[in-house]
């Protein structure tokens, strides 16, 4: 069951809105448009809340009002209000579920197949499909940090980022390894394939946040970009992969003509990850206190996508299940969202 303290977000609004008349508060533009962006998010929910309170008020005032007056029960007349507070009801649900600082931000994507060769790589492929089509349905920008194609089909790699409300707070549910059984179109004698393929997702760097990387803690190499991209793309080594010497992360960025622009889109996606290491740390250090043993897990198996002998998808965490298979490789991954999302309340 979800929580929602009102008098304790109200709380919250008003000690956000005393601080800001401090003196000094727009001496410091990163930390007071940080404050801004909470004091609004935090708003947003309050708002939200009380319209819905509202609305529900006045259609009961009203159904009562009828009832009395002609002795009859006219709720029927209210029935597409009804269904208005309640659509606005569920986004509400999703808007308390999104309540981390970092939830907010935009995302990094990236998809990798696993061992498999072309079959994994046309899987990969496909899930890149189905998060393009359903950042598109929301509204969210697309942008190609770095694209590789596969060697026969599919593509060996791809990072994006998704800019847009919220992006990271729902994407955050796909990070893990997915798994994709169906007859493989890539075998003659019409087998039946296994292939998996594994998805990260890091809350995009801003300025709001202090990572510092010192430079002797970097690998940087440059390369001729490859993939998409236009006919500049092989003229010049552009292209820039940069080494975390610590962590072993790498990032490779190829989407900017000019290699100092790649450095840059490379630097900010290292940052993001290691910002998404601090998240799992601090999300690792809640479960612990909290008795949860069900922790994130990098190489976990979370979904599988399933179109023979039957079509299913299923998450294997939160057991939702669906089995418009087609349509979830459409983009239509919103109930597994929100299904992830409820099941991970206060983690």
């Amino acid at each position: 069951m979800i929580h929602f303290d009102l008098g304790q977000k109200s709380e919250e609004v008003a000690i956000l809105e005393q601080e800001m008349l401090a003196d000094g508060f727009w001496d410091d533009h990163k930390s007071s448009a940080a404050h801004i962006q909470k004091l609004n998010r935090i708003k947003k929910v309050v708002d939200q809340y009380n319209f819905l309170y509202s609305g529900y008020e006045s259609c009961r005032d009203t159904v009562s009002m009828l009832k009395e007056e002609f002795d009859q029960d006219f709720s029927d007349l209210l029935e597409d209000e009804l269904k208005t507070l309640n659509a606005k009801l569920q986004d509400f649900e999703i808007l308390v579920l999104l309540s981390h600082d970092y939830d907010q931000k935009n995302a990094i994507l990236e998809i990798h197949p696993g061992a498999g060769g072309t079959e994994s790589q046309d899987f990969a492929e496909m899930l890149y499909r189905m998060y393009t089509r359903w950042a598109q349905d929301k509204g969210y920008k697309v942008s190609v940090l770095n694209y590789l194609d596969g060697d026969e089909a599919g593509i060996k790699s791809v990072a994006v980022s998704i800019s847009g409300d919220f992006a990271y707070g729902y994407l955050k549910a796909e990070k893990g390894v997915h798994r994709l059984v169906r007859i493989s179109p890539f075998d003659s004698s019409g087998r039946r394939h296994t292939s998996f393929a594994s998805v990260d997702v890091s809350p995009e760097f801003d300025n709001s946040i202090e990572i510092e990387i010192n430079p002797e803690d970097i690998n940087v190499d440059t390369m001729r970009a490859s993939g998409a991209g236009g006919q500049h793309v092989n003229k010049t080594d552009s292209a820039v992969r940069i080494t975390h010497k610590e962590t072993g992360i790498v990032v490779t960025c190829q989407s900017e003509r000019s290699q100092l622009q790649n450095r840059e889109e490379a630097m900010t996606m290292l940052k993001s990850k290691l910002y998404q290491r601090k998240i799992e740390e601090k999300q690792a250090e809640m479960a612990q206190i909290k008795g949860n043993q069900k922790l994130i897990e990098w190489g976990s198996q979370i979904r599988s996508y399933v179109a023979h002998p039957y079509t299913m998808v299923k998450d294997h965490r939160t057991k939702y299940e669906s089995s418009q298979y087609d349509d979830v490789l459409d983009g239509e991954i919103d109930d597994f969202i929100e299904a992830y999302l409820k099941m991970n309340v206060g983690v």
